[in-house]
């Protein structure tokens, strides 16, 4: 059995705004008590509409930004209990992939000195030991020797994708969270990277935490699925589980709205109404009640709890009502 790598409990992230400076403050709750553990070699794959929460809960567990509460263990140790001097061995543990490859290199900096620059931080290591670190890492994920000395503007952004994927590894992490990596490339340059992160995981035994709105990409790449509607869990589980029988009403919709090759794997098209509520003023009870083509009364008053049904958990009152639906034909 495989060691828990990340592990998250009710983890929150809250913001404190103003409408102006005589106005009251307000809470924007962009993350609100997610909780998951992932095992080394395992991939999570956290979906949903932009603005959900995906990209805040990818900057809490890289420990770019603290949790407002809740608890967050790396490799076993609680960050929010560990001392000082060990923040720097955790932050190295877990490493970010950011979703643009032409945003996330400093364009001043040769792809040599990008990627050795985690090992001087971070190392003592000489500076031949760092170069040499640097280019068995360009090999590692195709890059030719000679691009060590180039800028990253010499490069398309495949390329600097992959130069994103080889600085994120440099000190040997052992989760890896990546941000939408795949969504700014061209399509055809898309499987190539999601393939290499793929075979990266197995030769190292990462922990990959995949942040995407792409199912079909979530399909190809994920063991384990999260789906997050207004900063909170809606329904979790295994991939197989989730994309044979999703069950929330929003996992659903996502699942009707994404293009598969396989027929067995099209849903019955969703059609949702409205658009997402803003997180400064979210709904009373249920989230998603006003976009849920099964809303009923309850669901405006009563916010529901992730339950443990038909092997996931889900938040929604009329869950087994759904699974009573899909046995009889709906």
């Amino acid at each position: 059995m495989n060691e828990t790598a990340l592990s998250c409990a009710n983890l929150s992230r809250y913001y404190r705004t103003r409408d102006g400076l005589l106005s009251r403050p307000k809470w924007l709750k962009a993350l609100d008590n997610v909780s998951f553990e992932l095992s080394a070699g395992q991939t999570l794959a956290v979906v949903g509409e932009s603005g959900c929460g995906k990209s805040t809960l990818a900057r809490v567990i890289s420990m770019i930004e603290p949790p407002t509460r809740g608890q967050l263990v790396i490799t076993g140790t609680a960050v929010a209990e560990a001392p000082p001097r060990s923040i720097r061995t955790l932050r190295s543990r877990i490493q970010i992939i950011f979703q643009d490859p032409y945003g996330s290199l400093n364009p001043r900096k040769k792809v040599g000195s990008i990627l050795q620059e985690p090992l001087i931080i971070n190392t003592d290591l000489s500076r031949h030991q760092r170069r040499d670190a640097a280019a068995a890492m360009l090999d590692r994920v195709d890059m030719r020797p000679e691009h060590i000395s180039r800028y990253p503007h010499m490069f398309s952004g495949g390329q600097r994708q992959r130069i994103a994927i080889a600085r994120a590894l440099m000190l040997k992490p052992r989760i890896v969270v990546a941000d939408e990596p795949v969504s700014a490339l061209d399509v055809s340059i898309q499987a190539q990277i999601l393939n290499l992160l793929m075979d990266l995981q197995a030769s190292l035994k990462l922990a990959l935490v995949f942040i995407s709105h792409n199912l079909g990409v979530v399909h190809h790449i994920a063991d384990h699925v999260l789906v997050m509607y207004l900063g909170r869990t809606v329904e979790q589980g295994a991939k197989q589980t989730i994309f044979n029988q999703p069950l929330h009403p929003y996992t659903r919709a996502l699942m009707a709205s994404t293009p598969f090759v396989d027929p067995s794997r099209r849903a019955k098209r969703v059609v949702l109404t409205g658009e997402l509520p803003s997180p400064l003023n979210p709904p009373s009870g249920c989230a998603f009640h006003q976009r849920c083509p099964r809303a009923q009364d309850r669901c405006q008053h009563e916010r529901p709890n992730l339950r443990d049904i038909a092997g996931r958990r889900v938040a929604c009152h009329f869950t087994e009502q759904q699974s009573i639906d899909d046995r009889s034909g709906d």
